[in-house]
């Protein structure tokens, strides 16, 4: 701890790669901290099976120009990306007003270029904690390839690749021979794609893993945690986050976090703080793989379907697809066909299909991309949530900053408009 900085108890609501990440970084900052949770271990929620991914230079808002036209021609593929179902919600609808508000280029490159900010320095965090602790969790750093099955596609590159410039990200479009050398296993595959965008910076690994690991090492450096506790309502008073009402018992603090994924807006409501955090679910497959010489090296995203396809070791976790369904956890059988298909088309070889586990999570997502990290306007009471498809990417960073913004000290990024205070002012 820093001269002068008191030490804090502080709890954090949330034991997935967010909340622990948090947890971790406000311990190495000298607090006492307490982690509640309603499952028995972390990680086992949105952290569980995602598509495995660290990727910064992949990070990008869902909303963006052309995107409700390219929806609508989503919604009508056979094996399609996007996925709604009628609800009545009216939540629902004021998240989706505010998501269309933001298919502006205005609004697409200022979200990006937060997104990629935070990102960056995030992928920067995670290989110093790795450096640091030698943990280990089927990491890779061997890149992203961004597969285009079309010229269309492959010639809309520049659009994205301007953001990435700004922030002196390392990229290479590749033909589809270029294609074929970052990972050997397209090979077998040619015809099937015209080219791709590659990200050597950006890496891999199973957050699942990383979570149960980091969760370990926070032990050992004091943070306790309590798995199996429901927690029922923040409790306010006089401006000041008073308690937390479980099923357990009342936990006091002196400072507290939210990062509770797509659960937060439920327990913040009561409190007058309205964080336009949404649901979306992704799926994922994780198969064994059956031929090394036919399996990804790395992540390959099949830009025509938003699927991810990552080797995890001895494993390929195949990850996508976008449902707005609420909070079903529902096994969809499309949804699982869909991230075959692409498995499948692209990698024959490479995995055995039928000896895959199906899985599924609830993204929390924001209109406008950026997570919400920071502040509320009472003083003793932090955010980390709406991180979308990005909640392994940015953990680290994420949970950095908040640390540091929690003891009283500057980031070492503008952390200024990820607060929720970006949407009361309009940014």
């Amino acid at each position: 701890m820093s001269q002068g900085m008191t030490m804090m108890r502080v709890v954090v609501l949330g034991s997935g790669v967010v909340g622990v990440a948090s947890a971790w970084y406000l311990a190495q900052a000298g607090h006492e901290v307490t982690v509640l949770d309603r499952q028995p271990a972390p990680g086992m929620e949105t952290s569980f099976a995602n598509a495995g991914q660290v990727s910064p230079g992949y990070s990008a808002p869902w909303a963006g120009p052309g995107i409700p036209v390219k929806a609508l021609k989503w919604l009508m593929m056979h094996h399609r990306p996007l996925v709604v179902w009628p609800l009545l919600d009216t939540r629902l609808y004021g998240w989706l007003a505010r998501l269309l508000a933001n298919c502006t280029e205005e609004a697409y490159n200022l979200n990006k270029s937060r997104m990629v900010r935070l990102a960056e320095y995030s992928r920067d965090c995670l290989r110093d904690l790795r450096g640091a602790t030698g943990i280990e969790y089927d990491q890779r750093t061997q890149g992203t390839l961004q597969l285009f099955r079309t010229q269309k596609q492959l010639d809309a590159v520049p659009n994205d690749t301007r953001v990435l410039d700004q922030f002196q990200v390392p990229y290479e479009v590749l033909d589809a021979a270029g294609c074929a050398a970052a990972e050997p296993a397209l090979r077998f595959v040619e015809g099937k794609y015209v080219g791709g965008l590659r990200l050597p910076g950006d890496e891999t690994g199973d957050a699942f893993l990383f979570t149960q690991r980091l969760a370990l090492l926070a032990e050992v450096a004091g943070v306790k945690f309590r798995q199996g506790v429901t927690i029922q309502a923040i409790e306010a008073e006089a401006g000041r986050v008073t308690g937390i009402a479980t099923d357990q018992g009342r936990v006091t603090a002196d400072h507290y976090v939210v990062a509770l994924g797509s659960f937060a807006p439920k327990l913040l409501r009561p409190l007058g703080l309205h964080v336009p955090v949404y649901p979306v679910k992704g799926y994922s497959l994780t198969l064994p793989v059956s031929d090394p010489e036919g399996a990804p090296v790395s992540t390959v995203m099949d830009e025509t379907f938003k699927i991810a396809v990552t080797r995890l070791g001895d494993r390929i976790r195949v990850g996508g697809t976008a449902e707005i369904a609420g909070f079903s956890d529902t096994l969809r059988g499309p949804r699982r066909r869909t991230l075959e298909h692409t498995v499948t088309d692209l990698f024959p070889r490479g995995g055995d299909v039928a000896k895959a586990s199906f899985w599924t999570g609830l993204r929390p997502m924001t209109p406008d991309g950026t997570p919400v990290v920071g502040a509320t306007r009472y003083p003793n009471l932090f955010l980390n949530t709406g991180h979308g498809t990005l909640g392994w990417t940015m953990a680290c960073g994420s949970g950095r900053v908040l640390a540091d913004l929690m003891s009283g000290k500057a980031p070492d990024i503008d952390a200024g408009d990820l607060s929720l205070g970006r949407y009361a002012a309009g940014r």
